[in-house]
């Protein structure tokens, strides 16, 4: 099922489902009540129609953007090449970014003053649907809503700068989600490309993981509480690069869609 977060024509803010539209021509929208994290799949009754609405980040977090770093072998290899070093870690590597970090499709990555090398970096985010706790692996599955796309976009000067990484991935705007969520996918082997201005920059699949979805939501449920709505970003593949004012950047995943934003 693909959950969708929007805006309507009256600027009211809703929550809906996909459907195959009632005059059999291509897809609407299904009102819900209320949002599916808290309030499951009742529907209103109304529908849209695509070119009607706004879609905006699928989910806000509740409380914190639980990122991964260095989870694909040769992303590790592509940043010891420039710089910042050491091998694949033997457990997943943790940073967090702020909730005001989250932006939604269409919405414009801000490059911050601060920064005159601003990356991107395209991946799979995992969006929580259940309080969670030192959740074991084999049930990790349990606690998660569903899947979305994601940018750890990233100021690199600042990363080497600082050597601690809160700063270089917390700036606003940070955070592309989106389209949508997914809330069925199967996870062992899905594409995952991030295009710049229509141009192919990362190339890859959730196959090439170094850390299991699983193993991710398990182990950051060790240190962390994990709240409905919390969101896990789980590590980019090689290839990532600059964005420089008036790009695109899409970050697409099999099964969900296209996350698309302009840079300025």
């Amino acid at each position: 099922m693909r959950v969708a977060r929007f805006r309507a024509a009256d600027n009211t803010i809703a929550f809906g489902v996909f459907d195959e539209a009632e005059n059999g021509e291509g897809e609407e929208l299904v009102e819900l009540v209320a949002d599916p994290l808290v309030a499951g799949y009742e529907t209103t009754g109304r529908r849209f129609s695509l070119d009607e609405v706004t879609l905006l980040a699928p989910v806000i977090p509740r409380s914190k953007v639980v990122c991964i770093g260095k989870n694909y072998l040769d992303h590790v290899a592509e940043m010891q090449e420039r710089g910042m070093g050491g091998e694949a870690p033997k457990e997943p590597l943790l940073f967090l970014k702020p909730n005001t970090a989250v932006i939604g499709p269409d919405d414009a990555i801000v490059r911050p003053s601060l920064s005159n090398q601003v990356e991107f970096e395209g991946e799979l985010a995992i969006v929580i649907g259940a309080l969670a706790k030192e959740v074991p692996e084999e049930r990790a599955l349990e606690v998660v809503f569903g899947f979305t796309c994601g940018n750890d976009v990233t100021a690199r000067d600042l990363q080497y700068a600082d050597g601690q990484w809160a700063r270089a991935k917390g700036f606003d705007t940070f955070c592309p989600l989106g389209p949508v969520i997914e809330t069925d996918l199967d996870l062992s082997d899905l594409a995952i490309e991030t295009r710049v201005n229509g141009e192919v920059k990362q190339r890859s699949s959730t196959a090439h993981l170094i850390h299991s979805i699983p193993k991710l939501v398990a182990h950051a449920s060790q240190a962390f509480t994990l709240l409905p709505g919390d969101v896990i970003l789980t590590g980019t593949p090689e290839g990532v690069g600059a964005l420089e004012p008036g790009d695109v950047v899409e970050v697409e995943v099999e099964g969900i869609g296209v996350l698309r934003n302009p840079v300025r």
